[in-house]
C-alpha cells in the first residue's frame, strides 16, 4: 500500500467524531436483566414447575418433557415484556464460534388468527441443519437432519430483540456436533468420580461440580490500520512486512495506563457484559503493544464456557462500534507475545469445599493430596490427549515463544507442594501430613503491612501450573473454545478417579482398614511420577 494512502488513512481517523463517552451504570440495577435468572423463573413460571426445574438444574435431575410447556410460557412472557420478538437456539458448533436461527413467535391459528407463541416442544428440541456444519467425519453430508436440545442449567438470555436459548447440538445419529454436548458428559463423569472418592473422607458429600475461571486475551486494532493488511483481514495475522520499530522490549506496556479509546471500548463491553449476567471483573493492558486481558469471577464450568462464548461475540460487535477489530489470532505478530486463554480449573463439593485446597489438619490433607497427585497422573497418563485438546495451527505459533508455555504437557507445582510430596515418598501412613499455611514476608517498612506468601507461585512457562487452590490450564488458545480443553481435562481425571477408587475398594474388602489403604495407594501414585525437582514436575509423552 503506498505511503499516500496509509497518510490519508490516519487523516479520516483523526478528523473522526469523537465516541460518546459510556456512562456508568449502577451495578446493582443493571446485573443480568436481560437473563431468565432464577429470580425472573419465580415471577413467571408456577411454583410446582419451578420446583420440578430447579431439581433438574440442581440436583442433575432428567428433564421431564411435561414441565416444557409451562417453563416456555412463563419463559415467552418475560422475553417479550423485554422486547423479544423471536428466539433462537443458541448453540456451539465444531466450527469454533457460535450459531443461531431465529424464529417469530408468530402462530397462526384458523379460529384466533395471529398468535404469539412459544410452545413446550419449541422450547425443549428444535432441528437445525445439521450437514453444513464441521463433523470431523462423523456425518455424512448428504445426511442432513440435526437437533438442538434446551440446556436448562445455562439460563436464556436476550440480545437485541432475540431471545438466545442455550442448547447441545447432536445429529440424527445421536453423534455430538457441539462442545457442549461432550462437556455436559464430562462434567457428569467428573461429578461422579469424584463425588465416589470424597465419600471416602466425607460421607455428606452428594455432588462435586467443576469450577472454571478463563483469562481472555486479546488484540485491539485501529479499523483503519487494519484494513490496510490484507494478510490481517484474511487471516487474523500478519504474514510479511518487517519488524516493527517498537516491539515489548521494556514491557512498558503491561499494566500501563489504559488508552481512552480503549477504556470506552472496556467500559462498554464490560457494561454489556453484566447486563448478560457475565461477572466481567479484572482489565488491564496486557505484555504486547495494544494486547489486552480480561477476566471474570469464577462460575461452573458449563455456564462459564458458555459466557466466554458469548462474551467474544460481544467483543467483536462492540469493537467494530468503538473503529477497532478485535484479534482473536494465538500469534498475529511476529516477534511479540500472543494471546492465551487461561483456564482455571478446580473441583468443588456441594458442601463447599474446595478439593485443590490444603486441609487444615492431616485428614483433611490427606483428602487434598489424593486429589492432587490423581491429578497427575491423570495429566501422565493422558498428556496426549490434553495436548490434542489445545491444538491449532494458531496455537502452535504461540507456543514455546514469548511467556508462552512450550508445547510439553508439564505440571508446575512449586516448591512447597513438591516437598510436601517428596516427603510422602518415605513417609509412613501414621505420619501426618502437612501443608503450611501462607507465609508471611516481612519487608521491613514500617507503613507497608506483611505480605502474606502462597505455598505455590505463579508459573509462566507451565503449561498446567498448580497455584494454591487450582489448576491454571495455561496452554489453551485465545481463539479456543475452552471446552476443548475442559472435556479433555475432566474426563482424563475422572478415568483416573475411577482407577483409584476401584483399587481403595478391592483392598478395603480384603479388610485393610482405609486410611492405610489410602495412603498406600497415594504414596505408590507418587513415587510413580516420572521426574521431580524442587520445583516442576514433568510429565511428557513417553
Amino acid at each position: 500500500m503506498s505511503n499516500s494512502r496509509f497518510v490519508a488513512l490516519n487523516k479520516a481517523w483523526e478528523h473522526r467524531p469523537p465516541q460518546e463517552s459510556v456512562k456508568r451504570v449502577s451495578l446493582q440495577t443493571i446485573f443480568a436483566e436481560n437473563v431468565f435468572t432464577r429470580h425472573a423463573m419465580s415471577e413467571y413460571i408456577p411454583e410446582n414447575i419451578l420446583v420440578q426445574l430447579f431439581d433438574v438444574i440442581d440436583n442433575n435431575k432428567p428433564l421431564g418433557r411435561d414441565i416444557a410447556g409451562s417453563v416456555a410460557l412463563g419463559m415467552k412472557k418475560w422475553a417479550q415484556e423485554h422486547g423479544a420478538t423471536h428466539y433462537t437456539h443458541w448453540f456451539q458448533p465444531l466450527n469454533g464460534g457460535t450459531a443461531e436461527k431465529h424464529e417469530s413467535f408468530i402462530e397462526i391459528d384458523h379460529q384466533e388468527g395471529v398468535l404469539e407463541q412459544l410452545s413446550g416442544n419449541e422450547l425443549y428440541q428444535q432441528e437445525p441443519d445439521a450437514s453444513s456444519f464441521p463433523s470431523g467425519g462423523l456425518r455424512n453430508t448428504f445426511e442432513a437432519r440435526g437437533y438442538s436440545a434446551w440446556d436448562p442449567t445455562s439460563p436464556a438470555f436476550i440480545i437485541g430483540d432475540t431471545l438466545c436459548i442455550p442448547t447441545i447440538f447432536v445429529a440424527y445419529t445421536g453423534v455430538a456436533l457441539d462442545y457442549k454436548t461432550p462437556l455436559i458428559r464430562s462434567l457428569d463423569a467428573i461429578d461422579k468420580a469424584a463425588t465416589d472418592v470424597c465419600n471416602f473422607f466425607d460421607k455428606n458429600v452428594k455432588r462435586v461440580h467443576v469450577n472454571l475461571g478463563w483469562e481472555q486475551e486479546y488484540f485491539l486494532v485501529d479499523e483503519s490500520l487494519w484494513a490496510m493488511r490484507p494478510d490481517l483481514v484474511m487471516t487474523g495475522r500478519t504474514l510479511m512486512g518487517h519488524a516493527s520499530a517498537k516491539n515489548q522490549q521494556l514491557d512498558d506496556h503491561y499494566f500501563g495506563t489504559i488508552p481512552e479509546r480503549v477504556l470506552q471500548f472496556m467500559t462498554e463491553l464490560e457494561t454489556e457484559s453484566h447486563r448478560l449476567g457475565i461477572p466481567v471483573k479484572t482489565r488491564h493492558n496486557e505484555v504486547a503493544p495494544n494486547q489486552f486481558e480480561l477476566a471474570p469471577i469464577y462460575e461452573e464450568a458449563n455456564l462459564a464456557n458458555d459466557h466466554n462464548q458469548l462474551l467474544m461475540s460481544l467483543m467483536d460487535r462492540i469493537a467494530r462500534k468503538h473503529h477497532f477489530r478485535v484479534l482473536f489470532h494465538e500469534k498475529p505478530f511476529s516477534g511479540i507475545n500472543g494471546s492465551g486463554k487461561h483456564c482455571n480449573w478446580s473441583l468443588e463439593t456441594n458442601t463447599g469445599v474446595n478439593l485443590f485446597s490444603p486441609g487444615k489438619n492431616p485428614y483433611t490433607n490427606l483428602q487434598f493430596i489424593t486429589f492432587l497427585v490423581n491429578v497427575l497422573m491423570a495429566v501422565n497418563e493422558h498428556n496426549g490427549l490434553l495436548k490434542a485438546s489445545i491444538a491449532s495451527a494458531g496455537n502452535a505459533h504461540r507456543l514455546g515463544a514469548n511467556e508462552a508455555p512450550p508445547s510439553v504437557i508439564s505440571v508446575f507445582l512449586g516448591t512447597q507442594i513438591t516437598a510436601a510430596l517428596d516427603e510422602i515418598e518415605n513417609a509412613t501412613a501414621e505420619q501426618a501430613i502437612v501443608i503450611n499455611a501462607k507465609k508471611e514476608m516481612k519487608l521491613g517498612v514500617a507503613h507497608i503491612p506483611e505480605i502474606l506468601l502462597d505455598n505455590t507461585d505463579r508459573n509462566r512457562t507451565s503449561p498446567f501450573a498448580f497455584t494454591g487452590n487450582r489448576f491454571e490450564f495455561r496452554a489453551v488458545g485465545s481463539s479456543a473454545n475452552c471446552a476443548s480443553a475442559m472435556l479433555a481435562l475432566n474426563s482424563a481425571v475422572a478415568d483416573q478417579l475411577m482407577i483409584f477408587k476401584k483399587e481403595v475398594d478391592t483392598r478395603i474388602n480384603t479388610g485393610e482398614p482405609k486410611e492405610k489403604v489410602l495412603f498406600s495407594i497415594i504414596q505408590k501414585s507418587n513415587n510413580a511420577r516420572q521426574s521431580v525437582s524442587t520445583a516442576t514436575v514433568t510429565l511428557t509423552n513417553g
